[in-house]
């Protein structure tokens, strides 16, 4: 479950990234060249969110399971 939710911040990032590699684009000297190494770390964290979020579900150290599983045992009592 962690893993699905890891999706929210990284597609908020690989935005953010392609609006950075956009506007570097535009930018002129040193600007472009610091505006394409910014967009390309932005890029690593947004890979590495999902990455982080499949350890967790693997893990099994996912704190939204263990809240459903305390939801569905306390329904069943």
């Amino acid at each position: 479950m962690c893993f699905f939710f890891s999706f929210i911040p990284a597609t908020f990032w690989v935005v953010v990234g392609y609006f950075v590699l956009f506007s570097s684009t535009k930018a002129e000297g040193s600007i472009r060249t610091f505006g394409k190494i910014l967009a390309v770390w932005i890029f690593v964290i947004a890979a590495f969110l999902p990455m982080v979020g499949a350890y967790v579900t693997l893990a099994g150290l996912c704190p939204i399971e263990a809240m459903f599983e305390a939801v569905h045992s306390s329904m069943n009592s």
